[in-house]
């Protein structure tokens, strides 16, 4: 491994030989399937783009038709996750959250941060430090931030997606190839290295948030990874805790298997929402008009494919003995604008009031405020309950079809058209400088719902879409939105616009449609800034 990045101070804490050389085992031994894998989801959007529909496989129904197996489950300090907070891991966030009062913090080196050098290796060392009880951030203006909560959330860190690459690191094979390494490997690889220890010691465990799966296969390499890794640092197997995110349309149709896949080392699977709606879009971008979504707005969790995704995933779960989390509702208060909390208590509360009667053992929040509401409505169905796994969801029938059926009726509006424009220039310009979590119109945006927003638009262009007044959804109309934008935005000396207006038209307007909007954004804007 050839670190390429600046060496600020204490980098040389996280970056040290010894975690060196346990990235360098784990790219040897993993990176070739990893690989691999990104080859399958390339293999998987080519066919469902021609006309195949995803389906429950064939040649995994013995796993689904075996009721005796059962999952790890929950790891010391999970038994009860209610309210989980979910944020990125810079210092003041890492604290603000730790004194939260949630069950469960979602260390986020994923969609919630931009992945900046600095983010990436700093962010490695707030957690240690937090770990450790040594975590403090004083602002610019002088206000000391300091852990006081005497019960503080349990960790769970999310690590990259496979997708995604860490420039800074470079790999050099057996064979002398050179690359860069994987960001999933990476943050996986360092937080455990410094980590695992403190934690067990601590009475909690290394435990992880996994992100963009699409396969079985996928989750095998993860529990590959996770055994290899405890026997490294010697540690009993099954230590690791992992929570699947389901939020790719493929991995709807595996739940199960993934669960298989990872049985000894998975507590559990969440329903990332905003991710999921991403997946749908760009799976069936081309495959005409039945398939295009309306406005983002009314892209609910109360259509039917939303509703047929997240009780087969409650089902799936307490069938197997895994917590079912609940997703994030995207609205949040404004603590100088009251009516605007009013609203943001009332979504919330509509909203984390279904996931429990459904069945979920708990869901996020991404704003402190917004924990009491939703621990009010959990604890109005589990009482004294740690979870509701017990509640075995029979009734639930979901076959390929709803999973597919996206029709909502809805019309696309000019407003609707505008947000998305609007939304995604605004987040993209607060990613190019750092930030992976902006809050935008009093809802919380990161890198999934920007995804929605300018795929939307790609989709939308391409089908020959017309908003509700008529007006044709070509690019010549995007371009004014954008123009538009950039005339509402306030703007200063240094500020992103042009570039986030660069990277949207590259996202939204070309002929091809890139898989991640962060690939290209990435390598171009963000590698050589630091």
């Amino acid at each position: 491994m050839t670190i390429t990045g600046p060496l600020r101070d204490r980098y040389d804490e996280i970056l040290t030989p010894d975690a060196v050389a346990f990235l360098a085992e784990l790219h040897q031994r993993f990176s070739g399937r990893r690989h691999d894998r990104l080859a399958d989801r390339m293999r998987r959007r080519y066919e469902i783009g021609n006309g195949r529909d995803p389906h429950f496989r064939d040649d995994t129904a013995h796993i689904r038709e075996d009721a005796e197996w059962k999952v790890a489950g929950a790891g010391p300090g999970l038994e009860d996750r209610r309210v989980e907070i979910t944020g990125p891991t810079d210092p003041k966030m890492t604290i603000n959250a730790l004194n939260s009062g949630a069950k469960v913090w979602l260390a986020d080196q994923e969609d919630a941060t931009s992945p900046t050098w600095k983010n990436v290796i700093e962010g490695q060392l707030s957690l240690r430090d937090a770990i450790r009880g040594e975590l403090s951030f004083t602002s610019p203006d002088g206000k000391r931030y300091e852990v006081t909560a005497t019960e503080t959330p349990t960790i769970v860190m999310r690590p990259r997606g496979w997708h995604l690459t860490e420039q800074h690191i470079r790999f050099t094979d057996r064979a002398g190839r050179e690359m860069a390494a994987s960001g999933s490997l990476v943050d996986f690889g360092l937080y455990f290295f410094h980590n695992a220890a403190a934690l067990i010691a601590n009475g909690r465990g290394p435990y992880f948030y996994i992100a963009k799966l699409e396969s079985a296969e996928e989750a095998k390499l993860w529990d590959d990874i996770f055994t290899f890794s405890e026997q490294h640092v010697g540690i009993p197997h099954g230590t690791i805790r992992a929570t699947v995110l389901i939020e790719t349309l493929p991995a709807a149709f595996e739940m199960e298997e993934i669960l298989f896949e990872l049985r000894d080392h998975i507590a559990g699977l969440n329903a990332g929402r905003w991710d999921y709606i991403f997946s749908i879009i760009k799976n069936y971008r081309g495959r005409g008009a039945r398939f295009v979504l309306p406005d983002r707005s009314e892209v609910t969790m109360t259509v039917p494919f939303m509703r047929a995704y997240t009780e087969l995933l409650v089902k799936t779960c307490h069938k197997r003995g895994a917590f079912a989390i609940g997703g994030m509702s995207a609205f949040i208060p404004n603590r100088r604008d009251p009516e605007v909390t009013e609203r943001a208590f009332e979504k919330v509360a509509a909203d984390k009031k279904r996931e429990a009667g459904d069945g979920f053992d708990g869901t996020w929040v991404a704003h402190p405020d917004l924990i009491p509401v939703a621990r009010a409505e959990f604890d109005a169905v589990l009482g004294d309950r740690p979870n509701q796994i017990d509640r075995q969801r029979d009734d639930v029938q979901v076959k390929a079809a709803d999973l597919l059926d996206v029709h909502i009726g809805r019309p696309v509006t000019a407003a609707g058209v505008h947000a998305n424009v609007s939304v995604a220039v605004r987040y993209l310009e607060a990613w190019l400088r750092g930030l992976g979590a902006v809050a935008i119109d009093n809802l919380m945006e990161d890198a999934a719902t920007a995804e929605i927003s300018r795929s939307q638009v790609w989709q939308w262009i391409h089908q020959d879409r017309s908003t509700e007044d008529g007006t044709p959804i070509t690019r010549d109309y995007i371009e004014g939105l954008i123009t538009q934008v950039l005339g509402e935005v306030e703007r200063r000396d240094g500020d992103r616009f042009d570039d986030a207006a660069e990277i949207f038209r590259d996202v939204a307007l070309g002929i091809e449609f890139p898989a991640f909007l962060t690939l290209g954004a990435y390598a171009k804007f963000l590698v050589d800034a630091d």
